[in-house]
């Protein structure tokens, strides 16, 4: 007996998540991850904070099956740039810019500015993931582009780019494990004793003379918001140059997603100092943005660590996860966690070159994530 053809598919480029079918979106998201939702992608869009101007255009990957129906898709965009990614390349950039060709513009697969895993190729089945992948590709040849990167994707993902041949880079996160602790006391006794004190001081320090106040849903009102945003710009203008969230996007958070989200404001007397924006996944706390107006010890700690941990164990939430880099967190108690990229180098004499740094780096980060492994600060198991 013949075998049957495979199912017709159709892969197209679309002009923006905004555009696309709320639901059927979703549908293939699922409800983990925030930050691949409908409502979180397409208020980016909406927002101005990615499209004409930015460096960031909307061009998600599509895969229909003949009746037109989304069997999988991909949140990418054409990057004029290497902004906001949290996976660095710009020394790739340059390195093909002296070698006579251009970087840029590039395929970036991957929720903006969000340093955060997840799925990258949204698919019923590998093989529609798989045909993302190709599509990726396609994109990059057919249009003369230097490469495609999907960055912070799940680990379960990874083998489908892998078999796909594209190289792998490896980073370092830190993350808050919940177990099953039943408080923030629970937690502090599987510290050492100098490490549970320092702590204890850190929290006590960070709100002497401040009220913090914990918002979700329907309570974060528009004065929440515009204090929030204040906060954000002075982080933005001082990591970045310039915020990459218009206050737009604030608002719009507050219409799609504000019960996906917990606000904490500190207050000195009734004047708002500082605050921190957190996002809620079905298991998981992700610490997104945070600001102060005023210098004072410890905060950022309170609202973006260890008031992140009091919500987790409140919540019965597994982890925390806290954004990029920071190899300050590990001292309270956000161990080292691996996260992943895929990289399609179009040029082969570039692609051996791009591996071959890979290859250095990885022996580096690994005899990193060895070192880190071994300075937790927790209690030493017998």
């Amino acid at each position: 007996m013949a075998e049957a053809d495979p199912p017709a598919r159709t892969i197209s480029l679309g002009t923006g998540v905004a555009a696309i079918d709320a639901a059927a979106w979703d549908a293939l998201a699922g409800g983990d991850n925030p930050f691949v939702s409908h409502a979180f992608l397409s208020l980016l869009e909406d927002s101005g904070s990615v499209g004409p101007g930015t460096g960031w255009q909307a061009a998600p990957l599509l895969v229909e099956d003949a009746a037109g129906v989304l069997l999988a898709a991909a949140p990418a965009y054409l990057k004029s740039h290497s902004q906001g990614e949290y996976v660095f390349d710009q020394g790739w950039a340059d390195a093909w810019a002296r070698a006579g060709g251009d970087y840029y513009p590039k395929l970036q697969i991957a929720a903006p500015f969000t340093p955060v895993p997840g799925p990258r190729l949204l698919a019923y089945s590998d093989e529609d993931a798989a045909l993302l992948i190709r599509a990726a590709e396609a994109v990059v040849r057919q249009n003369g582009l230097s490469s495609a990167h999907a960055t912070f994707v799940a680990p379960d993902q990874m083998p489908l780019f892998e078999s796909a041949g594209w190289l792998v880079r490896r980073d370092i996160q830190f993350h808050f494990a919940n177990a099953n602790y039943a408080s923030f006391d629970d937690f502090l006794a599987t510290l050492t004793s100098a490490k549970r004190k320092q702590l204890r001081r850190e929290r006590a320090r960070a709100v002497e003379g401040l009220r913090i106040e914990e918002l979700t849903g329907a309570a974060i009102s528009p004065e929440h918001w515009d204090a929030m945003w204040l906060f954000y710009q002075d982080t933005g203008a001082r990591k970045w140059g310039h915020p990459y969230l218009t206050r737009a996007a604030f608002d719009l958070i507050g219409t799609r997603m504000a019960e996906q989200v917990i606000l904490l404001i500190a207050y000195d007397d009734d004047r708002p100092v500082a605050g921190a924006l957190h996002f809620l996944g079905a298991d998981t706390l992700y610490g997104r943005y945070w600001g102060c107006l005023t210098d004072i010890p410890y905060l950022h700690f309170e609202l973006c660590y260890y008031r992140a941990i009091d919500i987790a164990i409140a919540r019965g939430l597994r982890r925390v996860e806290a954004g990029a880099q920071g190899g300050h967190k590990l001292a309270r108690g956000y161990g080292p966690v691996a996260t992943w990229s895929a990289h399609f180098i179009a040029d082969p004499g570039f692609r051996r070159a791009v591996a071959d740094f890979l290859e250095h780096e990885r022996r580096a980060e690994e005899a990193e994530m060895d070192w880190l492994e071994g300075h937790t600060p927790f209690k030493r198991k017998d």
